[in-house]
């Protein structure tokens, strides 16, 4: 494990779950939290608006859409106005044109009678107010897991421009190491906005975390070798990865909405054969699906990890729930703690 104090954030569309990392005491011991995600946070600061009969006037960051996403068209859809500077407004869509057409005004200056909702996927200083109270400092090394569609260009799907990014990674030779970011790639503009709020950060995918964090189950790890299939079920994507050792043969993304347990059985048995195709993902609602051409199963990859908060889709499977330090929902904080440790090393 890392030899140095770590705060890592691991912020998904329902929760963010947050670790303070410290060598020097049992990771038992260390402070963990399991809060609303920041979305949720915002998106329920809009309903008290429109059940209010307020507007809003949203300013701070691009962040997760997720929950303030359907909260604000609910609003729009009660008769409500939502104002939104240009920055904020990006947390719905990237182009400002269909910003517009969904109801939403672009300004700078908020209307006087209007909620004032702060938008941004990190609000360290809350943080460390709260834990202040109980004698707790942040560590000053910091690392977050967000889930970037990154910004399509004008006309692009913004699902088909997410798996174009993990199609990349795969072809590009699928190494773990290369999916913990000091500088992520300019499109990525989610982790851009959190590089603003917690400079110097380190920046990982939420499905990377999750790969990640279940290695560090003893019993997942014991089939790394061999090559093994890890599930990582969140709140809204589902991601199946081929993973052999440090280097990642193929995945799909989903979501996880639009599973039933037994329609992701049969995705997972399709990942495992070299059968599953991107069209059949993308043409289901979800992200894609892209296996190197050299991935061969053999007799291995007959081993498959379930992690993350909807894994009750896989409770009829003979799978294995990866709980790395018994503690399944920390698995995207503590897969960040590994990262970090393995690139510092």
């Amino acid at each position: 494990m890392l030899n140095r104090p770590l705060l890592a954030m691991d912020i998904g569309g329902g929760t963010q779950d947050i670790l303070l990392y410290r060598p020097d005491q049992p990771l038992e011991n260390c402070v963990q939290l399991i809060l609303p995600s920041p979305t949720v946070i915002c998106g329920r600061q809009v309903e008290a608006a429109t059940a209010a009969r307020r507007d809003v006037f949203l300013t701070g960051y691009l962040m997760g859409g997720g929950a303030l996403v359907g909260a604000l068209r609910r609003h729009l859809a009660a008769g409500l106005k939502v104002y939104a500077t240009a920055t904020a407004a990006r947390t719905v869509y990237d182009d400002l044109d269909r910003v517009r057409q969904l109801g939403i005004e672009i300004t700078e200056e908020p209307p006087g009678d209007a909620v004032t909702i702060k938008t941004g996927d990190v609000d360290l200083d809350t943080l460390a107010g709260s834990l202040a109270l109980y004698g707790v400092s942040l560590p000053a090394e910091v690392a977050i897991a967000v889930l970037d569609h990154g910004e399509a260009p004008k006309g692009t799907s913004d699902r088909l421009f997410r798996f174009q990014h993990w199609q990349r990674f795969v072809a590009g030779g699928g190494r773990l190491a290369d999916l913990l970011y000091r500088e992520p790639p300019r499109y990525l503009t989610r982790m851009q906005a959190v590089r603003e709020q917690a400079p110097g950060a380190w920046l990982m995918d939420t499905g990377a975390a999750a790969l990640w964090g279940a290695l560090d189950d003893a019993r997942v790890a014991a089939h790394s070798e061999e090559g093994l299939i890890v599930v990582n079920c969140g709140n809204q994507h589902t991601i199946g990865v081929l993973l052999q050792g440090q280097r990642v043969w193929g995945l799909f993304e989903h979501h996880t909405s639009c599973l039933s347990g037994h329609k992701l059985a049969a995705y997972v048995e399709k990942l495992r054969a070299g059968e599953l195709t991107n069209e059949e993902i993308f043409n289901d609602g979800g992200h894609g699906c892209y296996i190197d051409p050299g991935y061969r199963p053999g007799g291995g990859f007959r081993f498959v990890a379930v992690t993350g908060p909807q894994r009750r889709l896989t409770i009829h499977q003979d799978y294995y729930w990866a709980a790395p330090y018994g503690d399944m929902m920390l698995s995207g904080c503590f897969g960040l703690v590994a990262a970090v440790a393995s690139n510092t090393r």
